[in-house]
């Protein structure tokens, strides 16, 4: 069986922002051309971030697929990792404030961030 990996930006069960990643069997399609089942999308928009563009630490509101268009992206987490996307990387973002809970910036969510000297061309799909 072939499959995507895809990375996934989630929130886990004590709060915290992580990245892990899944495979999804390609089940359709033909055997020169593997595809997905069809996934669920209710719009999608575009950003330009300009060079030295970032963003202050904060959750996705809600589940969306994040596709690096041009230039780099840095996503940062609170225990200091990072982890940086070129143009053609994507990610799937769940990092979502945990239900009856309250923002807290030392806690919750990612930073992000352009890199390099390009600006930031992202699409986001919304789920």
């Amino acid at each position: 069986m072939i499959a995507f990996t895809q990375v996934v930006l989630f929130t886990d069960a004590d709060g915290r922002a992580r990245f892990r990643e899944e495979t999804m069997d390609l089940t359709e399609g033909t055997a020169s051309a593997r595809l997905s089942p069809v996934l669920p999308a209710s719009g999608l928009q575009l950003r330009h971030s300009p060079v030295g563009f970032r963003s202050t630490f904060h959750c996705t509101a809600a589940p969306q697929w994040l596709f690096v268009l041009g230039g780099r992206m840095e996503i940062g987490l609170q225990d200091g990792s990072s982890r940086t996307f070129a143009a053609g990387d994507h990610f799937y973002s769940a990092d979502t404030l945990p239900a009856g809970a309250t923002f807290d910036a030392t806690v919750h969510g990612h930073w992000s961030r352009q890199v390099g000297d390009e600006p930031l061309v992202t699409a986001f799909v919304k789920v």
